[in-house]
């Protein structure tokens, strides 16, 4: 796995992405490109998605009929400080997935509420939620392998 960034990417603009669109829009669809899969990990914020991740599916599949998530399994984690664990942004994020042709993995699902209250003061995750990730890690591999 590879952990690939989103915060650099400039806003997403037609009207930059012609002739020569910006290098950080080029190297991002490439990594977007050459990846087997793509595990979505997102904060929620007002019950939808920060801004920076709906921005980087957008230069991804920009421009029309150029998307480079197409035909790819996925699978989303979101987290929120609150108990409904990111149901908003978990939700919100499926909707643009379908149009993108990501193929979701649906179960297991993941949604971690009270995110702030799962690490110790040293930083170690909760042995529970540990464990619960390592069930979601091993069903989208498995989900993964299928294509």
């Amino acid at each position: 796995m590879e952990i690939v960034e989103i915060g650099h990417l400039p806003h997403y603009n037609e009207d930059i992405d012609q002739d020569q669109p910006p290098k950080e829009y080029v190297e991002f669809r490439k990594k977007i490109e050459e990846a087997d899969g793509f595990l979505f990990v997102t904060p929620e914020y007002n019950r939808t998605i920060p801004g920076v991740l709906k921005n980087a599916l957008d230069v991804a599949s920009r421009p029309y009929g150029k998307n480079v998530w197409s035909g790819k399994p996925g699978a989303i984690v979101s987290v929120s400080m609150s108990a409904l664990g990111g149901f908003g942004a978990n939700l919100a994020l499926r909707q643009p997935m379908m149009f993108l042709n990501v193929l979701l993995m649906q179960n297991p699902e993941a949604y971690i509420g009270s995110v702030h209250t799962l690490f110790d003061d040293k930083g170690n995750l909760a042995p529970d939620t540990e464990k619960f990730l390592k069930n979601f890690i091993d069903s989208f591999a498995q989900w993964t392998e299928k294509f």
